[in-house]
């Protein structure tokens, strides 16, 4: 496969697994104590979120296997832009500030990736 493909495909999945914990943890308060550890740990979207981290994570290792980490590892930049479109779709607020933070991410990245 490509590895610009696995490389894209890796951080979905992390993109996704962040969606999910977030969700898993939208009505966890975050308190120390057992209690609330056992609840985090339990929650299904908490759990899948891990399970996606490791998938990518998994995934990234293809990437690494082709690619220098020097090369690699700036194309994560690319989760903070498609995390911020999918914010956007859910309804988060997304300022005109953070927009322009993730165009000079992407930037960056397409910089990185040229070279």
């Amino acid at each position: 496969m490509n590895t610009v493909i696995l490389a894209i495909l890796s951080i979905l999945i992390s993109v996704a697994a962040q969606f999910s914990l977030k969700a898993g943890m939208s009505g966890v308060k975050a308190e120390a104590g057992a209690a609330t550890l056992f609840t985090m740990f339990t929650n299904k979207f908490v759990l899948l979120g891990f399970l996606l981290y490791g998938l990518g994570a998994v995934v990234w290792l293809g990437v690494l296997s082709k690619w220098e980490v020097s090369k690699a590892y700036p194309m994560v930049g690319l989760g903070f832009a498609m995390t911020a479109v999918v914010g956007m779709l859910i309804g988060e607020q997304v300022s005109l500030l953070r927009m322009g933070g993730v165009a000079l991410i992407c930037t960056g990245v397409v910089l990185v990736a040229r070279s």
